[in-house]
């Protein structure tokens, strides 16, 4: 008997997972779930649009997706179009993998104000995901407040400076190009609450913010430590040793060589949004890091600013019908399995942590686990059922080949170097296939 899989989410981890129950050539039949029309979640919508280099892995994905063995089903929504119950019934074996998509809470007085935004959020906004197509951010602002020491926050910082040349070969899309090239922005401020030996951006990163066009890295000077210290591996410690060594390169730069500048802001942990109903700042209490954590000094001082985009972490959105710890933002699971015929991979598994590839060894192990406990399979009607399911409730699903109708589309619209001009809503999207 065939084995019959429904994966729900298209992500990394998603096609991951796919790819190795391929691999194992047992007799599986794969259905990857989606509630967009488009495919590849995260390395559509998450990556920086002037990373084109990384967002490449979709290439090896559209392999997996083109598989004899694997379905794509794309503009189905959990929860809206079918329940998790029903596809349990159907098919041997489940996995979640929805990903993180939902911003944390920064926690403090303020955060609600006009022109505070999530970096998840703000992210999709800048890349065109249709839910977020219309988040209409103020950037008529002198000066943001990125929160945050890891690569989002930069990316975050880097987008808003960089000019239209630097970002005319990236598939940023108009409306958001439109409103940061038209921005009056001088000033980005990224604060961590730690130090730079702490920080979890990569090096090649942090080097970019030396090399931009119109915008130079600031520092000061007394914030940077003479050796990396703590406890942390070898590798984590040639990591952070390149990054104080590029820091201490920003450290001479003079603020008035170029119109816009990018702080970099050491031991400062936010405790307020300052403002009416506007921000108009942020009060921050100064640090020190004990023990590997930030621990406030009771000094306080502000940044005026009229943007602040929290970049501290996601979290994921509960799953109905799933032990869901809210606490930690994850599907309850033991290294995977959540219940019988039940799995979780990714984000929803583990926590937002990693970078595309750390999805790989998750799909891997489920996959195994999958094979393990179900063998060759129950003859449950899997693909069958799930397709009469659809039918009779009329939901127009997008298949992996209508997909590629859409990014072809995509790519012909595309201004002159650039990869593609992005679809920004479901219904242009649906357009193309009618």
């Amino acid at each position: 008997m065939t084995l019959s899989i429904a994966i729900i989410g298209s992500g990394p981890a998603a096609f991951y997972t796919a790819d190795g129950l391929i691999k194992s050539e047992n007799d599986c039949c794969i259905d990857i779930i989606e509630s967009l029309p488009c495919p590849y979640g995260l390395i559509r919508f998450g990556v920086a649009p002037d990373h084109e280099k990384t967002k490449n892995v979709w290439r090896a994905f559209a392999k997996t997706a083109s598989h004899v063995n694997v379905n794509f089903y794309g503009n189905v929504e959990l929860g809206r179009d079918v329940k998790l119950g029903e596809l349990r019934e159907m098919y041997d074996a489940v996995v979640l993998a929805v990903g993180a998509g939902s911003d944390r809470p920064i926690g403090i007085p303020g955060e609600d104000k006009k022109g505070v935004f999530g970096s998840a959020t703000f992210v999709n906004w800048y890349n065109g995901h249709p839910n977020c197509r219309d988040l209409n951010p103020d950037l008529n602002v002198k000066a943001a407040v990125v929160l945050g020491n890891g690569n989002v926050a930069i990316d975050v910082a880097r987008v808003l400076v960089k000019t239209p040349a630097e970002m005319a070969a990236t598939d940023l899309p108009d409306y958001a190009a439109d409103r940061i090239h038209a921005s009056s922005l001088t000033d980005v401020y990224m604060v961590g609450r730690r130090g730079p030996n702490e920080a979890k951006y990569t090096n090649v990163e942090l080097r970019e913010m030396g090399n931009l066009q119109n915008c130079v890295p600031q520092i000061d000077a007394t914030q940077l430590p003479e050796t990396v210290t703590g406890d942390m591996s070898d590798r984590d410690r040639r990591v952070a040793e390149k990054n104080l060594a590029t820091v201490r390169e920003f450290v001479d730069r003079n603020p008035n060589e170029m119109p816009k500048r990018v702080h970099f802001v050491y031991y400062a942990q936010p405790v307020e949004i300052l403002g009416g109903e506007q921000v108009e700042g942020v009060r921050f209490e100064m640090t020190k890091v004990q023990d590997g954590r930030a621990v406030g000094l009771g000094k306080f001082y502000e940044i005026p600013c009229g943007l602040v985009v929290a970049a501290i972490g996601y979290i994921s959105k509960p799953v109905a019908d799933t032990p869901f710890d809210d606490r930690a933002g994850i599907v309850r699971n033991d290294d995977g399995r959540v219940e019988e015929g039940l799995y979780a991979v990714g984000w929803i598994k583990r926590g937002p942590s990693g970078v595309i590839g750390t999805n790989k060894p998750d799909g891997k192990l489920a996959a195994e686990q999958i094979l393990t406990d179900h063998g060759a399979g129950s003859g449950k009607d899997g693909r069958s059922g799930f397709e009469k399911l659809l039918a009779e409730r009329r939901i127009r699903a997008v298949s992996f080949a209508e997909w590629q109708k859409i990014e072809a589309a995509e790519i012909a619209n595309a201004r002159e170097g650039a990869p593609r001009k992005k679809f920004v809503t479901v219904e242009e999207m649906l357009a193309v296939i009618r």
